[in-house]
């Protein structure tokens, strides 16, 4: 195969523990399979690795029905399921027929080999049922299918709209997104804002906007030769920015997925965010004080996407064309209709936006139909390449952006410091390339 997974990279997943038992129950392999055609009367097994609500288990559970020759095996793997992954990968042995991966699929992209190409399998027939950015994301640059479309994470504006009105800022979704097109008109909206509300930031905390400036980039930090263009102007404006947020003291510093951000958004000291449709349900678990206080508008800078999964049939399964079928039945888009229903999984499949099944008054964000916004943000992303570095690169980003928000740091050198590092992780890794 072009790289095998490295040694460093089968002892970090290893450090974790995941190893022994924590693996049995996959295909036991020393080496990719040879496919084998079932036979008529022949019933075969198939084992799914997926992670808890990646995949709609009511749809998992009719497989069977639907396939009476198939015998589907769905195994919720916890904790670090790349690292257990790449740990089965590496040791050729334990390795489910089907996987799960997130959307860093890129990163397995030098990988290719492992898996199986979907086209092989008439993946193209059923092509155009899929937002083709999303599509394009699990095709290697050399036309190589690793991943099917399941989920995505279209973005948007999240905002308190009754704090709006009290700051005299437009509230109704359409208003707001006319006056904050741009980063800098939603910063300056920010300092209107906290001049009339000197309680409440505009903002959770910097690397959320360097996140969501990024997701809307069509240019990330790789290009399709495997070069490094991290350190390029369409970075640079993104830290450029999120540092602006920070000398303007429009952030709260309150990272997500913290208890932190649970109480600022739920006592109200943040008045807005941008992020992807996920979010939706964690700002209603966080903050259900907030209940009908919220809408959503299309987010400063168009439409982006953070977030999304694929599934990819691995080189040790025996039986790769019953497993392709497996994964076309179960992400369809009537499944995905279901699955966003079911567990809030946003579809890859356009055709399904317009059902009624997603289109309903929330109460939560105040009656506003909120899909007529995320559904618009799908449909807009513009493509982008992420590069087999990404899960090394993007961190770095934002430790080096929280120095600036939490310690000071000159926001200049530690940009420089940002990319030496980069560049210094790449190179341990050999994939710098400039």
């Amino acid at each position: 195969m072009s790289r095998s997974l490295t040694r460093r990279e089968f002892l970090k997943a290893a450090s974790a523990g995941i190893v022994g038992s924590a693996l049995l129950g996959s295909t036991a392999c020393s080496s990719p399979a040879s496919p084998q055609r079932a036979s008529a009367n022949q019933r075969v097994t198939l084992n799914l690795w997926y992670w808890n609500r990646s995949i709609d288990d009511k749809i998992l559970a009719q497989v069977d029905q639907q396939f009476p020759n198939v015998h589907l095996v769905p195994q919720k793997i916890g904790g670090d399921f790349k690292a257990k992954l790449l740990v089965s990968l590496a040791g050729h042995a334990y390795v489910p027929d089907i996987t799960g991966i997130n959307a860093d699929i890129s990163t397995y992209f030098p990988d290719k080999d492992q898996f199986y190409n979907l086209y092989d399998f008439g993946a193209h027939k059923v092509q155009r049922e899929y937002l083709k950015w999303k599509w394009d994301e699990g095709v290697t640059p050399g036309g190589y299918m690793i991943g099917y479309p399941m989920d995505t994470g279209p973005t948007a504006l999240f905002y308190r709209y009754d704090l709006l009105e009290k700051a005299g800022l437009p509230s109704d979704p359409d208003e707001v997104a006319r006056a904050m097109p741009t980063w800098e008109a939603y910063f300056e909206a920010g300092r209107k804002f906290q001049a009339a509300m000197p309680h409440v930031h505009w903002l959770d905390d910097i690397t959320t906007v360097f996140t969501q400036i990024m997701a809307q980039s069509p240019k990330q930090y790789m290009d399709k030769e495997g070069r490094f263009i991290g350190d390029g102007e369409h970075v640079k404006r993104a830290w450029d920015l999120s540092v602006r947020a920070h000398q303007m003291d429009l952030s709260g510093n309150v990272a997500g997925f913290t208890t932190d951000w649970n109480a600022a958004m739920d006592n109200g000291s943040i008045a807005t965010f941008v992020g992807a449709v996920w979010m939706k349900l964690i700002l209603e678990q966080a903050a259900p004080d907030t209940k009908g206080k919220w809408h959503v508008c299309r987010a400063p800078g168009g439409a982006g996407n953070n977030g999304g999964s694929f599934l990819a049939v691995t080189k040790y399964s025996k039986h790769p064309k019953e497993a392709f079928e497996v994964i076309r039945w179960v992400q369809s888009p009537p499944h995905q209709l279901q699955a966003y229903v079911e567990i809030d999984l946003y579809p890859s499949a356009p055709s399904v936006y317009s059902s009624p099944k997603m289109n309903h008054p929330e109460a939560f964000y105040g009656g506003q139909n909120t899909n007529l916004v995320f559904s618009t943000s799908a449909r807009n992303v513009r493509p982008g390449y992420f590069g087999p570095g990404y899960d090394i690169i993007n961190p770095i980003y934002g430790q080096y952006l929280t120095n600036v928000e939490t310690q000071g740091a000159n926001p200049e050198a530690a940009w420089h410091a940002t990319l030496d590092e980069i560049k210094r992780q790449l190179s341990h890794q050999g994939m710098y390339k400039k």
